[in-house]
């Protein structure tokens, strides 16, 4: 089968707790529930594009451990095509722990493990993946010049390329924009890529529009219970979100990201894409966890606004 998505990026093993609120510094928490939950940003945007129509593979590292053997075998029960994830000696699998308080926000320290091991070389070695693809999805979670590699390598192969920039505390390097056709922060993460601050719909507008200004061709910039919005140069868009009601925001913006990337691979539209993202992402926020919490096709075809 002919892989239409690839997602170069990283696997994490979650360890969630929730608690009421999020602790102080120094300060210890009595929490409500553990969890131990199949995670990371690359993972996530495969499993959703896979569960919401795309044919997926993923290129991707894991350490010589259980969490390792676990993260693989739940990419294949998904259908992902897994010859690209990669096991790496002497290092643990990557790691995030993660905290989520009564409101559904959280908090999230990453070890990036055998995300770190992921190279150009690695990523070069699976060349014939890039080149089976119609969308190439990255983010900020394994090595920057890796990140770099597969951009590039991407826009030479002619393949719809999706920067999902998280975690992002800088701007991008100049010359990574002319090889992005999307790119996909959150509001934090436009902050950080703009130097502007983004907590309202008019100050998005302003950062999506330094954004492009910088060399971006298309931005959308996730704003949760808001929606997101969309700008390209010659429009900007926004698109209200699906009312839910939200029980866990963990994954919510890669199931945007993945859907959003599935729809594309499928020959929909730019803005059918966003809102079958869109319906994706918050049906994820109704549920707890990060992969458990994506929806199926089935399920976004089924969504009635309530």
């Amino acid at each position: 089968m002919q892989a239409k998505v690839v997602v170069v990026g990283s696997l994490n093993m979650d360890l969630v707790t929730r608690a009421e609120r999020l602790p102080r510094a120094g300060e210890t928490l009595a929490g409500d529930s553990f969890a131990i939950v199949p995670g990371g940003k690359g993972a996530n945007q495969a499993v959703a594009a896979a569960r919401l129509g795309a044919s997926v593979a993923m290129i991707g590292c894991v350490g010589d451990d259980a969490y390792g053997e676990q993260l693989r075998a739940g990419l294949l029960v998904e259908r992902i095509d897994c010859q690209a994830v990669t096991t790496v000696t002497d290092v643990s699998s990557g790691v995030a722990l993660i905290v989520v308080d009564a409101s559904s926000q959280n908090a999230i320290v990453i070890v990036a493990g055998g995300n770190g091991r992921l190279s150009p070389d690695i990523v070069a070695a699976f060349d014939a993946k890039l080149a089976e693809a119609d969308v190439i999805i990255c983010q900020l979670e394994v090595p920057m010049d890796t990140v770099a590699y597969a951009l590039k390598r991407g826009r030479e192969l002619g393949k719809i390329v999706i920067l999902n920039p998280a975690p992002a505390n800088a701007p991008l390097p100049a010359d990574w924009y002319s090889l992005i056709d999307y790119l996909i922060p959150n509001e934090s993460e436009a902050a950080a890529l703009s130097g502007l601050p983004v907590d309202s719909l008019a100050s998005a507008e302003a950062a999506a529009t330094r954004l492009l200004a910088a060399g971006a061709t298309k931005v959308i910039i996730t704003l949760g219970a808001q929606g997101s919005l969309f700008a390209d140069g010659q429009r900007i868009e926004h698109f209200p979100a699906p009312r839910v009601q939200a029980a866990d925001t963990t994954a919510a913006g890669d199931t945007f990201v993945g859907g959003f990337a599935a729809a594309l691979a499928q020959g929909k539209s730019e803005v059918e894409a966003i809102r079958f993202g869109q319906i994706a992402g918050a049906l994820s926020v109704t549920r707890a966890g990060a992969q458990p919490s994506i929806p199926t096709l089935n399920d976004v075809q089924g969504f009635h606004q309530p």
